[in-house]
């Protein structure tokens, strides 16, 4: 539930930071703004991966470019279910879109949490023959 509220709140940073940065991307009052980010959360997450499927030649074919025209289309959309919420045109989804991929992709990767680093492959293992003192080095069994 935790992981639901975390991506609702980036998404209505990454909208809000779009409507003011797009012109034709504007919303009346908060509710309107948490509303359109909740909408466009939920269609991203049941009818965007069934438009990629069915689009799958032309994001081939335009090595995914084509996934910045549905994530207008999707956009768009939100504009029409909510009120107070409004995309003036094709244009402003477009570049709306692009700015809340951006932001969003931003924002992910400053909140989660850094990476473990994994022991190279090339590291140097325990001779043949020898165990490793008290316990305390990796063993790694392959």
């Amino acid at each position: 539930m935790r992981a639901f509220f975390v991506r609702w709140i980036v998404t209505t940073i990454a909208v809000l930071t779009a409507a003011h940065i797009v012109p034709g991307i504007s919303y009346q009052g908060w509710g309107a703004l948490l509303v359109a980010s909740l909408i466009l959360g939920l269609i991203n997450a049941t009818l965007k991966p069934i438009l990629m499927l069915l689009s799958l030649p032309l994001l081939l074919v335009t090595f995914g470019l084509f996934t910045l025209v549905i994530n207008s289309g999707l956009l768009l959309l939100v504009g029409k279910l909510v009120q107070g919420f409004e995309v003036a045109g094709w244009g402003s989804a477009f570049w709306g879109s692009l700015v809340i991929s951006i932001v969003s992709v931003v924002i992910k990767r400053f909140q989660s949490p850094p990476r473990e680093t994994t022991p190279s492959r090339n590291a140097p293992l325990a001779s043949p023959g020898k165990t490793p003192p008290s316990g305390k080095d990796r063993v790694i069994d392959v």
